[in-house]
This record gives structure tokens, C-alpha cells and sequence, in this order.
């Protein structure tokens, strides 16, 4: 059993001993080029850092550089020897015969790019090194409070970390891209029934005023308990699904890329999601399913809805206190296999921030949540809806719509959103204010509020309203719905009958 044993260790060994990445050369013949024709400088400045250098000395003598530059003056040996004097550093960048020898080093500045991005790569290949080192530490028990999963969580996150931040930027578009862009959005658009840009809601009076849900949004949908806000954002994710599962029949190829819906359930297991959404469309109550108080012909409707259902291309994660990095993930993977048009959170304080990381607070932690989820939503371009609670401000107020500042940790939520979307139903706190007899001493005032608080609940039953705060693209403003408490269901609100 040993001579095995040994023979496995001994490549890792050899792995050990491998001496990481570098281009000492590269890194000369660039700062030679660079004290030779400053003009090098633009062709790796946006890209390359002083601790991209494998050598600190040269790192050193980069930062020199670009300092002298960017201040407008020049860098050349002769003035860096000054500088380098001047600070007692000279000998320990190699002294004045040093800066000679790169001089003699230096390549063209047609090349410095090229050398500069040979350096860059050498860095990502040792922090890829190090990633990998902390990996296999942490599976051999350095850090005993990770599990295997959040081991697996943390070395996702710090090679997403390394990809956003490591690469190069994106840089400049010309405008006469970006108006090309702005066409093509606006002839999809044109294309798509209903002349929406974005991804359809499944609700009308709401896509008229975002049109649609557009990619690389953030988009909160915040309220209290009691008002409806999973309800709505189900309703939502059956829509864009839908809309998709139409579109993909339909062939129009050209007018969005197909996808999936990814829902992530963070409170209600999939199976409750399903029975919410199969209540809905059946309009069969879900808490007359939940009790088995249907008869045969009600159960047989929800069969025949769940068999209508069955193909949409909805996704459920419901895996409790889910970590950002876990999402990203499942995400990335699902967009990889069978594409992905639209994220939706139930609910984002629920979530946890990447593995590995400690915020100091509570606001700390929902600020990286929010910037997480801005994040996916940018590098894979599609729109996110995540739930919010609101404080209980709301409450101590007479009138309990809410506001921007009712967001718990709203600073941090109200700046990273692009959309911020309130369910507010009156009905919900009318239903608490009713006249009870003993509170009067004459039954007639009794009748007389009664009957008062009769037609107010009247004029507001199966009415709620989305009230838009925030909108970084389209107006804000309130958007009346219909909704059914029986089957928690929201539909568009019709205010004008074919009588009328």
C-alpha cells in the first residue's frame, strides 16, 4: 500500500517546486521602451498596474513612470535617476547602470502593447497559482470553518473576482455603435406585438409604462407582509415565460434570444411555488388544496392546467439562505444549457453574501447583495427582480403607501436599483379599521360608520396598486391591478366594460 501512496504524492511535489509565471524580459524591454518614447505609456496604461510586474523593482520604476506622465512631465533614466535620488531609493532599483541597461533593453513603441499584455497574463497565471494554493490549504483543513460546498463557494468567488477585476476594461464605445444598438432595440420593439421592447410582464398596463423588462436591470419589487409582492412577482415570471414559450413558437428568432426563467425561492419551497401558481390559473383556491376541500370537477381543472403549464421554461431553486456566489453560479449554468432571460429573488434578505466574506453589518451585507445581483445582471444581460421587505415605518403612518425611504437598508437597495415597484392594497388595512359596536355608544353612529366603511371597502376591493418610485430609464407613478385575494392573483385592472 505504500509504493502507491508515494507515487501520488511525488507529482504534487514536483507541482511545488515549479517556479510561477514570469517575463522578466518582457517586463525590461517595455520599461526601456517606455523611458525611451513616453508615448508607449497610453498603449498599457488603462490595463497595466505596478503589481502586474513579477519583479517589485520594475513595479517600482512603472509606478515612477506613470506618475511623471500622467503629472505632464517627462520620464527618461536621467530624470527617474533624480527622482530616485531624491527620494534615496536609487539603489534600490538596480542604481543609474540599471536604468541604462533597460534603455539598451527597449523594443519599439508599435510592440509595448504586446510586451505589456505578455506581462498582464504572467500575473493572472500566478494569481490563478495562488487561488489554487488556497484551494487545495482550505481542502486539506487550513480554514476547518468552510465546509466542502462553501469551499466550493469561495474558490468561484475569487475566480469571479480575478475575471471582473483582473481583466482588461472594456473601454470606449463610439457613439456610432452605441446608436446602432439604440436602433436595434428600437426595432425590436417595433417587431414585437405590443410594441415592447423589453420582456414582457404578462401584464399590460405595466409594460406600457416600463416596456418590458430590459436587460442588465435591477429591478426591487418591495412591500409589506400581507400584500401580495410574491404573488405579483410569480405572476411576472408566468408571464415573461409565456411570452418566451410564444415567441419560441412563433420563430421569431430575431426579436429576442430564447430563454428560461430563473426563479430562486429563498421562502417558499418549489412545490408551494407551483401550488401558488397552479391556484392562480386554475382559480381554484390554494388553501382549499392545501386542505383537500376541492370536489372532482375542481380537481380535475388543476390537473388539466398543470398538464398546460408543464412546459414553460420555469426554474425553481429553493434552496433556504442561498450565497450570491452559489447563485451566480446556477445562474451562469442554466444561461450555458438552456439560456436565460429572466432572474427573479423571493426575497433578497434572505440571501447571504459571498462565501467567505464577513460584513461588519447588517446594511454592509444587503449593499454586497444588491451589487451582487446588479452584477449578474450585467455580465449575463438580463433583468433581475428581487423582493424586498419594507420597515414597519409604514405602519405609524395615516396614509401607508409606501416610500422610497421605507426600504430596509434603502440607501444601499434605492442606489443600486434601476426600478424600485411597491404593492400597496388598501383593502389589506381598510379590513383592519372596521366599526365594532362596543367602541360606540349610540347604534347609530355605530350604522353610520359601519355603512361608510362598507362603501369605502366597495371602492377599493380587488383593487391594488404597483406604485413605481423609482424608474432609471421611463417615468415613475402608480399603476392600478386587479386582484383576487382567493387565488392571490393579479391581473390587469379593466376600467372601461364593453357596456359602456
Amino acid at each position: 500500500m505504500l509504493g502507491p501512496m508515494n507515487t501520488s504524492v511525488s507529482p504534487l511535489l514536483g507541482l511545488s517546486q515549479r517556479q510561477p509565471p514570469a517575463n522578466l524580459q518582457a517586463e525590461q524591454a517595455l520599461l526601456g521602451a517606455l523611458l525611451a518614447n513616453n508615448r508607449a505609456y497610453e498603449r498599457v496604461s488603462e490595463f497595466l498596474q505596478p503589481e502586474h510586474f513579477a519583479d517589485p523593482v520594475h513595479g517600482r520604476i512603472f509606478r515612477a513612470i506613470g506618475r511623471r506622465i500622467e503629472a505632464g512631465h517627462l520620464a527618461d533614466a536621467v530624470t527617474l535617476r533624480a527622482e530616485f535620488e531624491h527620494s534615496g531609493a536609487l539603489d534600490e532599483v538596480g542604481g543609474t547602470a540599471y536604468l541604462a541597461q533597460l534603455l539598451s533593453a527597449m523594443v519599439g513603441i508599435i510592440n509595448a502593447g504586446e510586451y505589456g499584455r505578455a506581462i498582464h497574463d504572467t500575473w493572472l497565471r500566478r494569481q490563478l497559482i495562488d487561488i489554487g494554493e488556497t484551494v487545495v490549504n482550505h481542502a486539506f483543513g487550513a480554514n476547518p470553518e468552510l465546509d466542502g460546498a462553501q469551499q466550493i463557494e469561495t474558490a468561484e468567488q475569487s475566480l469571479f473576482d480575478l475575471a471582473h477585476n483582473g481583466g482588461e476594461q472594456r473601454g470606449f464605445v463610439t457613439f456610432e455603435r452605441a446608436l446602432a444598438d439604440a436602433i436595434e432595440g428600437a426595432e425590436r420593439a417595433f417587431k414585437r406585438a405590443g410594441h415592447v421592447a423589453g420582456l414582457s410582464t404578462g401584464l399590460r398596463d405595466i409594460d406600457a409604462k416600463m416596456g418590458g423588462m430590459h436587460p442588465s436591470d435591477l429591478m426591487i419589487l418591495a412591500g409589506r407582509p400581507g400584500m401580495g409582492k410574491t404573488a405579483l412577482a410569480t405572476k411576472i415570471a408566468f408571464g415573461a415565460a409565456r411570452a418566451i414559450q410564444a415567441e419560441a413558437a412563433s420563430g421569431a428568432e430575431d426579436v429576442r434570444p430564447r430563454g428560461a426563467v430563473a426563479v430562486f425561492s429563498l421562502e417558499m419551497s418549489a412545490e408551494q411555488l407551483a401550488t401558488r401558481l397552479l391556484a392562480e390559473e386554475s382559480r381554484v383556491s390554494g388553501d382549499a388544496i392545501r386542505r383537500g376541500e376541492i370536489g372532482q370537477r375542481d380537481f380535475d381543472r388543476f390537473v388539466q392546467v398543470s398538464r398546460e403549464l408543464a412546459g414553460l421554461p420555469i426554474h425553481i431553486d429553493d434552496t433556504p439562505a442561498l450565497t450570491l456566489s452559489a447563485m451566480r453560479t446556477r445562474c451562469r449554468r442554466l444561461k450555458r444549457t438552456q439560456g436565460l432571460s429572466l432572474i427573479v429573488v423571493d426575497y433578497l434578505q434572505l440571501m447571504r453574501p459571498a462565501a467567505g466574506t464577513r460584513p461588519e453589518n447588517r446594511v454592509l451585507e444587503i449593499s454586497q447583495i444588491t451589487q451582487g445581483l446588479k452584477a449578474i445582471a450585467k455580465e449575463l444581460a438580463v433583468p433581475v427582480l428581487a423582493l424586498s421587505q419594507l420597515s414597519r415605518a409604514v405602519e405609524s403612518r395615516e396614509d401607508k403607501r409606501p416610500m422610497l425611504s421605507d426600504l430596509r437598508e434603502s440607501g444601499t437597495i434605492e442606489q443600486d436599483a434601476d426600478v424600485v415597484m411597491f404593492v400597496y392594497r388598501d383593502d389589506y388595512y381598510l379590513n383592519m379599521r372596521q366599526p365594532k359596536l362596543m367602541t360606540f355608544d349610540d347604534e347609530t353612529k355605530f350604522q353610520a360608520a359601519h355603512a361608510k366603511w362598507q362603501a369605502d371597502m366597495e371602492s377599493v376591493h380587488n383593487k391594488a396598486e404597483l406604485i413605481i418610485a423609482k424608474q432609471r430609464h421611463g417615468p415613475t407613478g402608480k399603476i392600478d391591478l386587479f386582484f383576487e385575494a382567493e387565488f392571490t392573483r393579479f391581473t390587469d385592472l379593466d376600467t372601461h366594460h364593453a357596456g359602456d
